[in-house]
């Protein structure tokens, strides 16, 4: 499959399964996925389809055991791990459904780990991040000091402080209230749109997956699509 300038993320030929005592599980069966850039893609299904599963393979953080990705294109499994990690870190935000912020670290510390990995000094653009996301005021707070929807805010920060062209989240309302989840949604929907950044987000939420570009649906390891 050719790479296209205009698309950022491209998918093919995705197989990954797992083993349940001596039973095999195909979760993703040859799954073809092209996002444009900029494109707002929702990832809906039942229960253990493989949405995360699909999602930590696009994202570099599991390795398929058939099939390419590639994202603003470069061959992401075709990196050595050290460089792997590098691009990871320079053009892919993740948020995480558990927020995973560092709890002895204060918000803006957790804003800052991805500029230390990439061996900058970031703390002007983590504040600007923390502004951003309307947390300002709490940057000195530890996340057990911060409610769960500040704690995601911080998290969006986190993945947004080096300016990626693709930002994945894993149910990011999942463990938040309608009123959280209302508020967080925006923010990154907003955020998304104003940065130009390519958005891929897993959710159970039909009505949530609805404000996206497209919608793309997995059952029995196969991709569906529904714009």
């Amino acid at each position: 499959m050719p790479i296209v300038s205009d698309v950022v993320i491209q998918a093919s030929n995705l197989h990954r399964s797992y083993r349940i005592g001596k039973k095999s599980i195909e979760v993703l069966h040859g799954i073809e996925l092209s996002i444009s850039r900029g494109e707002r893609v929702f990832l809906c299904g039942p229960s253990g389809a493989g949405k995360t599963t699909l999602l930590y393979t696009l994202a570099g953080l599991e390795r398929p055991e058939q099939g390419t990705v590639h994202i603003d294109g470069a061959d992401l499994y075709a990196l050595t791990p050290k460089r792997q990690a590098a691009f990871r870190n320079a053009k892919i935000g993740y948020i995480f459904q558990n927020y995973l912020l560092l709890p002895e670290l204060t918000a803006i510390e957790n804003i800052l780990v991805p500029g230390a990995i990439g061996g900058q000094d970031a703390h002007a653009a983590a504040l600007a991040a923390l502004e951003r996301v309307g947390l300002a005021d709490r940057a000195e707070h530890l996340p057990a000091e911060l409610s769960g929807g500040e704690q995601q805010r911080v998290a969006i920060a986190r993945a947004l402080v080096n300016h990626p062209p693709v930002l994945f989240a894993d149910e990011p309302t999942g463990n938040l209230d309608s009123r959280n989840s209302e508020e967080v949604m925006r923010l990154l929907l907003g955020l998304a749109e104003e940065s130009g950044t390519t958005l891929v987000v897993v959710t159970h939420d039909e009505q949530l997956a609805a404000r996206g570009d497209r919608k793309c649906v997995i059952r029995d390891g196969k991709l569906s699509e529904i714009r």
